[in-house]
């Protein structure tokens, strides 16, 4: 009869609990772990343009400073902006989209006018010289009125292309269609580059 040891001696020896698997590590460079691996959070980068508060002013002279430097980089906004016909610095002869179709239709065209106060100029130095001959005042006085008619057809015209664009496009509008027509004629005489605002479409171009 087999005893109880010699049956615990016989039955095999377990096997030996395996442990669990470390990572290999190269002989090289050391492998770094990530913040997110490591479980801590990276601090947000400070957003790109955000504007750093000043520091409070220690004296009555800086702080006048500072509002003279405020109030020259203000006044050189809405200058700017006025010229590139931002509505938020636009005059109230300026502001509204009818007034800034006027402007387009008046600038995507060579205008007659822009040479009337050249022409006027001319005629006003020929008359204040007595010494020239007669035959020049009349000339002159002859390109004067060729020169208003040429600025009223151009004038008739430009008005006529407002009005037909404007019913079309703002057919509710609230604008007089005579302020308009005013609004555009001054700008027509003026030199393109004295314009205020500046153009914002070239000539030739459609509207």
């Amino acid at each position: 009869m087999p005893s109880l040891f010699s049956r615990k001696s016989a039955e095999p020896a377990e096997a030996p609990a395996e442990e669990p698997a470390q990572p290999e590590v190269s002989s090289g460079k050391r492998q770094t772990l990530s913040k997110r691996e490591l479980g801590k959070t990276t601090p947000k980068r400070v957003v790109a343009g955000r504007r750093v508060v000043e520091p409070p002013a220690t004296n009555r002279r800086e702080a006048a400073k500072r509002m003279r430097e405020r109030q020259r980089a203000e006044r050189l906004e809405a200058r700017e902006g006025m010229a590139n016909g931002d509505e938020r610095f636009l005059l109230p002869r300026d502001k509204g989209p009818e007034r800034r179709l006027v402007r387009d239709i008046v600038d995507s065209r060579r205008t007659i006018g822009t040479f009337f106060f050249g022409t006027t100029f001319l005629v006003m130095l020929v008359g204040f010289n007595r010494n020239l001959n007669p035959s020049i005042y009349f000339a002159a006085n002859a390109l004067f009125g060729v020169m208003a008619v040429a600025t009223a057809i151009d004038s008739f015209l430009i008005s006529r292309t407002i009005k037909r664009l404007i019913k079309q496009r703002f057919p509710s509008t609230n604008e007089r269609l005579g302020r308009l027509y005013f609004y555009a004629i001054m700008r027509a005489i003026s030199f393109r580059f004295i314009r205020n605002p500046k153009p914002q479409v070239k000539i030739g171009a459609s509207v």
